[in-house]
């Protein structure tokens, strides 16, 4: 499995940027996807996550109400949209996935990893 973030880029707070991560390699339905950001001097945290049915996601709590991670399964590709996105959500994205039916925020947990994307969140 091969995955592609992409969608990153400049946004002023308040404002709104969706990202993409295209999959390639598999059936992308039979895993699960998960959001991760990585801030200069700081560890990977888990963002967003969603199963491989779509129907559950989980969300750390400072992004809980502004982002919302989905999936298109016909399409390959997984999304986060981030809303009303504030300084401290700077950081590098990445989106990872596992061959599972269930979502977990564990970095470790996941075995394919995209190459990142780099979002910017100026004041």
């Amino acid at each position: 499995v091969q995955l592609q973030a992409y969608g990153g880029g400049v946004v002023e707070a308040g404002g709104s940027l969706r990202l993409s991560c295209a999959v390639s390699g598999r059936t992308f339905s039979d895993y699960v996807m998960g959001w991760f950001r990585q801030a200069p001097g700081k560890e990977r945290e888990f963002v967003a996550g969603i199963n491989s049915s779509g129907g559950s996601t989980a969300y750390r709590n400072s992004v809980k109400g502004r982002f919302t991670i989905s999936r298109d399964d016909a399409k390959k590709t997984g999304y986060l949209q981030m809303s009303n996105v504030k300084v401290e959500d700077t950081a590098v994205y990445y989106c990872a996935t596992r061959r599972s039916a269930i979502v977990t925020s564990a970095r470790d947990w996941y075995d394919n990893w995209g190459q990142g994307t780099q979002v910017t969140v100026s004041s």
